[in-house]
């Protein structure tokens, strides 16, 4: 069993990123051969990442791209065919462990050492004291809201729970909106991850010590329960069908003030470009609110990063690296600065990079790097609608996430 030690390191690596000087140049890639093949997420800090390294196509050298939300439900398959489908998977904190899981990636450190100069050591995410994912990018749900709304109907800008449902409740009774909140309560992945964010505001931990066991019946797991459904109170009825993308359009259209939603999706948010530049002007970003009476944002801190397949040849792997720190280069983030907020040599922090930041200093922790927390994000994801829409008790939706969980980590051999 292995725990990925990245939790440690992640405040230091994410600050350390704004007081860097500028990067050098680069040559051109310079690889002699090979095919990449780049599987990832879709918004645009990955595109950037993306295009950067597609540059390096020639003759000789092959560059493929899939950036897709269902990333994650493709990876290990891909990675498991032989050769595998994708040469560079790039990855978040949480879905690069089921790729440790399965050995579906290959230690990097002879190609950080002969390509990866400008890596700054805290990019070396180790696992076992090998590197197994370099990151680029720092990433957490924080609030995103309106500044104009709030400060007409009087309304401080939410630091916890409390507030934030005092802010919904007033615009609703105020006749100002009838559904002010939105986030990503999308059952599957989003909803798990909802449930983490909120869990770890807490400062409860999911697993008991050193165990597989699951310690999230308490009373902590309940009122993240209950802190949840209230918000869904001021939600749109659809809520259940929100992820990131279908935010969006509902924020530029003017019916939600407040928000809980990725910093990676900011910058979208405030672009020049915004379908809506009325609504982009006063889009403000602040650190996740706090639950419980307590002072901890209810987020988690994530990284963004890349993999290199095992399953193919060393060629393609090589030139895999190759072309990926070519999508790396302080060339890039300047072009993109806006995008996200970069764990690259000479990074500044920006507007759209406020809200995690402000997440980061106000003590986020980090999601929970344990081979076993993508089992229990996958029963939280698939137990807690019936309960958010009415048609379970919490101490039931509890049982359910309990024995689901309790199955998958039995046949996978963690209890």
């Amino acid at each position: 069993m292995y725990r990925l030690k990245t939790s440690v390191a992640l405040c230091t690596l994410i600050t350390a990123a704004g007081a860097l000087g500028s990067g050098a140049a680069y040559a051109d890639c310079g690889i002699e051969g090979g095919s990449v093949r780049i599987l990832s997420n879709d918004f645009p800090a990955l595109q950037a990442v993306a295009a950067a390294a597609e540059g390096c196509v020639s003759d000789t050298v092959e560059i493929t791209l899939n950036a897709t939300a269902e990333h994650r439900d493709i990876q290990v398959a891909a990675l498991t065919a032989n050769p595998a489908t994708y040469t560079v998977a790039v990855v978040a904190t949480s879905s690069i462990v089921p790729l440790m899981n399965d050995d579906l990636i290959r230690p990097l450190d002879e190609y950080v050492e002969k390509y990866g100069s400008q890596l700054q050591e805290s990019q070396l995410i180790r696992v076992n004291g090998q590197v197994m994912a370099v990151a680029f990018m720092a990433n957490s749900q924080h609030l995103f809201y309106r500044e104009d709304i709030l400060e007409q109907n009087g309304i401080a800008v939410p630091t916890n729970y409390e507030e934030l449902l005092a802010a919904a409740e007033k615009l609703r009774a105020d006749g100002v909106m009838e559904s002010p909140l939105s986030s990503n309560y999308m059952p599957g992945w989003n909803l798990g991850a909802e449930f983490v964010n909120t869990y770890l505001g807490t400062g409860n931990d999911f697993f008991a010590t050193g165990s597989a066991e699951l310690a999230i019946n308490n009373e902590d797991g309940l009122a993240t329960l209950e802190a949840m459904k209230s918000l869904t109170g001021y939600m749109s009825q659809d809520w259940a069908t929100f992820d990131s993308n279908a935010q969006a359009p509902v924020w530029e259209s003017g019916e939600a003030a407040l928000s809980l939603a990725w910093g990676s999706r900011a910058a979208a948010y405030i672009a020049d470009d915004n379908a809506s530049p009325e609504v982009a002007a006063v889009t403000k970003f602040a650190a996740a609110p706090a639950i419980n009476g307590g002072s901890t944002p209810a987020a988690a801190l994530w990284w963004d990063g890349f993999t290199i397949a095992k399953n193919i040849s060393d060629e393609d792997a090589e030139a895999s690296f190759q072309a990926m720190m070519e999508g790396l280069t302080p060339e890039m983030m300047n072009a993109n600065l806006d995008a996200a907020v970069w764990l690259i040599e000479g990074y500044e922090p920006t507007p759209a990079a406020e809200g995690v930041l402000a997440t980061l200093q106000s003590g986020a922790r980090p999601y929970p790097m344990l081979p076993y927390i993508g089992l229990l994000h996958t029963a939280l994801g698939e137990n807690l609608a019936e309960y958010l829409q009415g048609d379970e008790s919490a101490e039931q939706a509890m049982a359910d996430i309990e024995a689901a969980y309790n199955t998958a980590a039995t046949e996978a051999g963690f209890l």
